[in-house]
């Protein structure tokens, strides 16, 4: 169960959520937009190039889905960028106001952790060079985020309240999202043929998985079979699949694990992948979670949803205060 958020850039809650870009390599970008103001808070410079990384970021998480923006909709990413930007600087110099600090050893952890999301000093390094990043500005970021996340954590989720009764109302008024559909668990015994072999190739592996049917129809052992013959990496567990749903498996695979029962296998069924035989262990039909199964995480879900509130109303209050310069559409170069 998951909340969708109309927001296009939510207010980071986490410091993974700060920490992401350096993750995600961006395209390089000119050393002189780091001398580039984009917006200065309270005579605080936030620089293009800051801006760039973070516009990289949103860009590539819509490339990845195939989504092309509009003119306009790239006029609406951009000024949501910026907005998060100063959103975030509004906050640290808040914590910095609050007294708020940060172990050295704290950030050193940080650090540690992300570079494990690399698979070598160079790759993690080579990354900081496409970014513009030093180590040094990598470290003030990680340091700032975790501020942040202090001053979020103390203002506001430490204050916030779900009750039984809120979490109740959500799960009641919201049956859809608490709904698991129908489930199969299936093994299968895969022989591999590639889409573009030849009738002889195709005829020769659907011969094999036919010899295998046989020695099923006199009794031998499923799993066993799937062990000794299957091509599929489900093989060494005897082909077991696990749980899935609909809308996991390929087309033609689905329609005939569904269709069967427990304990029944299937005729030959081809797919992309080759030629299968399915034998589905066990089904589960739609339910619906409980209310006390859920309600903790529903309690946790709510509870970020109200602190992500809360905190956006307190950005707009600080903003009002603040000194706030932009140049998003300025020509200046």
């Amino acid at each position: 169960m998951k909340f969708r958020f109309s927001s296009l850039l939510i207010l980071p809650l986490a410091l993974s959520l700060l920490l992401v870009t350096l993750v995600l390599p961006g395209a390089a970008k000119k050393a002189k937009t780091h001398q580039v103001k984009i917006a200065e808070v309270n005579g605080k410079t936030i620089s293009k190039a800051e801006f760039d990384r973070e516009l990289d970021r949103i860009l590539q998480r819509f490339q990845r889905t195939g989504h092309k923006l509009t003119d306009a909709q790239m006029t609406e990413v951009k000024k949501n960028v910026l907005d998060n930007l100063i959103a975030r600087e509004l906050l640290y110099q808040e914590s910095k106001r609050k007294g708020i600090t940060i172990k050295k050893e704290d950030v050193d952890k940080q650090i540690a952790d992300l570079k494990k999301k690399f698979p070598s000093e160079k790759d993690f390094d080579d990354t900081l060079k496409k970014m513009h990043l030093t180590k040094e500005s990598l470290r003030t970021q990680v340091e700032e985020g975790m501020a942040i996340q202090e001053l979020i954590d103390k203002e506001f989720m430490q204050k916030t309240v779900v009750t039984d009764a809120e979490a109740k109302k959500y799960y009641d008024e919201h049956p859809d999202l608490f709904k698991q559909p129908e489930k199969v668990r299936a093994s299968h015994i895969l022989i591999k043929v590639s889409q573009n072999a030849s009738k002889e190739e195709k005829a020769k592996a659907r011969k094999k998985l036919q010899d295998i049917q046989k020695k099923l129809r006199k009794g031998e052992d499923f799993a066993k079979l799937a062990k000794e013959y299957s091509e599929g990496p489900s093989g060494v567990n005897g082909g077991d699949l696990g749980y899935f749903t609909k809308g996991q498996m390929v087309q033609p695979f689905e329609k005939a694990a569904f269709a069967l029962k427990p304990g029944q296998v299937s005729d030959i069924v081809e797919t992309r992948y080759g030629y299968h035989l399915i034998k589905v262990v066990d089904k589960k039909p739609e339910t619906t979670l409980a209310f006390k199964d859920v309600k903790n995480q529903l309690q946790e879900l709510l509870k970020q949803e109200k602190v992500q509130k809360e905190v956006q109303q307190h950005v707009e209050t600080l903003k009002k205060q603040a000194a706030i310069k932009t140049y998003l559409n300025s020509k200046k170069k």
